[in-house]
């Protein structure tokens, strides 16, 4: 059988010595990128495998990290967790996924496993954007999409409201001005935000009020025949379900979108925005880039420097046909 190889076989072929080789592999250490990438060429060649275990046992950790969310779907939590391990496993951490289904018992059944397990750090995240209630543990948290409600807490969010006027800028650019909005649920936050900053950002250009409801294509489609009273000439949504569900009432109805009627959505859900008729114009919320930010302050607090507050990262608009039609 072919002998393992070890951290000093790395540095023989990379032409460092065994310590610089295992800062490079750790990410520690002032060394240069072109370092770090030669041993890593070096450890990828021979096949190197580090001895995690002898490394827990020597610094005093685990190298896992857990992921705590109440979005039972992943429909935001497994983004954000693909974020968190572009960063985490540069540094070769393991993430541990656990989903509480919003039950509170559940929760405090995984914090007790997850402190006896000694993991290294908690990101804690779900599919509600309202700030949550912090969890009582010893050990580096990181809350991603709902801020904690302790303002000495890190907190990563989303800018809603900054995504949301961006739509309107998109649309009055493209001359519309009679615009109409439909969204959730209005004890969602989410809903409440997008539907205030599109008001705000329409000024004279909105129609009557928002339409608050469910986060389905039905609830779309039912809504259509009620905005259409006040002749828009744009219908914002505050998700693509319901945008996807407005552009199929429309074309029932023998509206062309977006000849007659723009429509956007919102979160750049691809299964919905993609597969629309027309395609959506819409915001993404990045949520790979909010999991990588979190988890890089997550490290930071592990390594003894932990960040304080909230830090509120931008949307990013994408136009398609349903609102710039056919090219």
């Amino acid at each position: 059988m072919r002998q393992q190889a070890r951290i000093v076989d790395v540095a023989a072929l990379a032409g460092v010595s065994a310590g610089t080789a295992s800062k490079a592999l750790n990410n520690t250490g002032q060394l240069s990128p072109a370092t770090r990438e030669r041993v890593r060429r070096a450890a990828e060649q021979l096949g190197f495998t580090p001895d995690t275990r002898g490394r827990a046992l020597s610094s005093g950790r685990t190298y896992t990290v857990a992921l705590l969310t109440t979005d039972s779907s992943g429909r935001f939590s497994i983004p954000i967790m693909r974020g968190v391990e572009d960063v985490l496993s540069a540094g070769e951490l393991a993430t541990i996924l656990c989903d509480t289904r919003d039950d509170p018992l559940r929760e405090q059944h995984y914090l007790r496993s997850l402190v006896a397990r000694r993991v290294d750090g908690i990101v804690v995240t779900g599919r509600r954007t309202e700030p949550r209630g912090p969890i009582d543990v010893p050990l580096p948290v990181v809350y991603a999409l709902a801020a904690s409600t302790d303002p000495d807490d890190a907190s990563v969010i989303v800018d809603d409201a900054g995504g949301a006027a961006s739509v309107v800028t998109h649309l009055r650019g493209l001359g519309r001005e009679r615009i109409a909005h439909v969204t959730g649920p209005a004890n969602h936050r989410s809903a409440t935000e997008r539907a205030h900053a599109v008001i705000e950002a329409a000024g004279s250009a909105f129609l009557g009020e928002p339409l608050y409801g469910e986060w389905s294509e039905r609830w779309g489609r039912q809504s259509v025949d009620q905005l259409l009273r006040s002749a828009p000439d744009a219908i914002t949504c505050g998700s693509d379900q319901l945008a996807r569900g407005v552009c199929d009432r429309l074309r029932e109805l023998g509206k062309s979108v977006p000849v007659d009627i723009a429509v956007t959505g919102y979160d750049n859900w691809s299964v919905m925005a993609e597969a629309s008729r027309p395609p959506l114009t819409t915001v993404d919320l990045q949520l790979e880039e909010l999991g990588r930010r979190t988890a890089t302050l997550l490290l930071d607090a592990i390594a003894g420097d932990p960040h304080h507050g909230v830090l509120e990262l931008p949307t990013h608009l994408i136009p398609r046909e349903s609102t710039l039609g056919m090219s």
